[in-house]
């Protein structure tokens, strides 16, 4: 049991049904994660699910409302979905408690992925589903990567709405109104159920987050299969009017497939608020349609793919 920035001490983490606890050996570092497996054959590939900064795996099972968890959803869906505490978080904390670059955790990721595969099906393949931090940590280990299927991210853009020299002087309620947006997002239980999720952002891991504008300017022109942005409505903390979305596409022109799409009744953390459940079942549905479109390529009838 871990103990919450208030100082009480945070709920042991609880999981939905059909989800369990996974160990991952990947560079030398053991990840720990949650795994939910489709209960009647094979997946049709497999989701991995990336948490954000200060988060972890349990985001993407969250307890406040069964409807929450992308785990269980997808699962019954046809998809094993895989949440991975990232490298300096949950089991690997304590072996790299500074935490990793994006471009090591990228590595550490990579292989992770490889070791699932040598042990489960996987289906078609991998499927990237990213949160905030993990959205970057996504679109690194796409640009180095070859062979995954798509990517859906929330809550990363690549201009702040806040200027890193702003940062250090924000008050913790204004940070914390950034993370979470209106109260009424929310169902009863949510905040008491995410103090078992969070945790201390690694300092190496923080030192990275100014320099995120110039490394996405590096990373988009290699990004070269289907993405799927989402923001958020009351999305905080990044610059995601339309200006700033027709900046931010244009340098992604090798994704063949574009979306940039908006969450209603949603604040940065999606996953865990009353519009989960939407947002996870377009996600599921973006990647759906990825998956025919690569069996539809393999025929020789692939669709014209979208942007926009």
């Amino acid at each position: 049991m871990s103990v919450s920035r208030t100082g009480r001490k945070a709920p042991s983490q609880t999981y939905s049904a059909g989800v369990r606890p996974i160990l991952l050996e990947s560079a030398g570092f053991t990840l720990s994660g949650l795994l939910a497996e489709p209960p009647d054959g094979p997946p049709r590939a497999t989701v991995v699910a990336v948490h954000g900064g200060g988060m972890r795996a349990g985001y993407f099972d969250g307890q406040a409302d069964a409807d929450l968890s992308l785990l269980t959803l997808g699962a019954r869906l046809g998809f094993t979905v895989l949440a991975l505490d990232r490298p300096g978080y949950g089991r690997s904390a304590a072996q790299v408690p500074a935490g990793l670059t994006l471009e090591e955790q990228s590595a550490v990721l990579s292989g992770a992925l490889d070791a699932f595969a040598d042990r489960h099906t996987v289906g078609r393949g991998f499927l990237l589903l990213a949160h905030s931090y993990g959205g970057k940590l996504a679109l690194t280990t796409v640009a180095r990567t070859p062979g995954l299927l798509a990517l859906d991210a929330s809550g990363v853009g690549h201009r702040y709405a806040v200027e890193s020299a702003e940062r250090p002087r924000l008050r913790r309620h204004l940070e914390w109104e950034r993370n979470w947006g209106p109260l009424g997002l929310y169902p009863p239980g949510t905040f008491r159920a995410a103090e078992a999720l969070v945790a201390p952002i690694p300092a190496r891991e923080a030192a990275e987050v100014p320099l995120w504008p110039e490394m996405f300017e590096e990373l988009a022109p290699r990004i070269d299969i289907p993405l799927r942005l989402t923001f958020a409505e009351h999305e905080a903390w990044w610059l995601h009017e339309e200006p700033d979305i027709a900046d931010m596409t244009s340098r992604l022109a090798k994704a063949p497939v574009l979306r940039v799409e908006r969450q209603s009744g949603a604040g940065h953390n999606i996953s865990l608020g009353r519009a989960a459940r939407s947002y996870h079942l377009r996600a599921l549905a973006f990647f759906e349609e990825c998956l025919q479109s690569a069996e539809a390529d393999s025929a020789g009838v692939r669709p014209t793919p979208s942007r926009g």
